[in-house]
């Protein structure tokens, strides 16, 4: 009997949610620096009374969201790390409540995989409706093991 083959969420698609998170967090950074430490911007964008006006406005409050966004990112990249697509002897699992059985699978697509990394399943869902469904490498790493397992089973 053979293992299940893993998939993990790609490097690709994590390194995208660090950028993000670091553009966020770089960006609060810079608006409070402009917002309460700048005193030239801060001359440049209050009014005669002193108060603030246009970006100084902005920069004042921007940091709380983008901090806010920064951890909801950070969340949602540690829920990532764990997620992963498994090919096992039975079916596909995506996930504990969406897996595709090789029996429902009518075809698998992959004319643009040597090239996109990319392949199409064509299978029946549990209402008996035809689904299309697209993977990607750059959403998982070790797809191109995932997509000969499925080609050894449903041939």
């Amino acid at each position: 009997m053979r293992m299940a083959i893993e998939a993990p969420i790609s490097k690709y698609k994590k390194s995208n949610y660090k950028i993000a998170i670091a553009v966020c967090l770089g960006l609060a950074i810079w608006c409070v620096y402009d917002g309460y430490f700048n005193k030239e911007f801060m001359a440049k964008y209050s009014d005669a009374e002193g108060n603030a006006v246009g970006w100084l406005v902005i920069n004042r409050k921007a940091p709380p969201y983008l901090l806010g966004v920064t951890a909801l990112l950070v969340g949602y990249l540690l829920v990532l790390r764990k997620k992963k697509l498994i090919a096992d002897e039975r079916e596909l699992v995506f996930s504990d409540k969406n897996k595709i059985t090789y029996d429902s699978i009518d075809k698998i697509d992959k004319t643009y995989f040597e090239k996109k990394g990319v392949f199409v399943i064509t299978y029946k869902n549990e209402n008996g409706r035809e689904v299309n469904r697209k993977l990607s490498d750059k959403k998982y790493d070790n797809l191109s093991a995932v997509l000969d397992h499925l080609v050894e089973k449903i041939s």
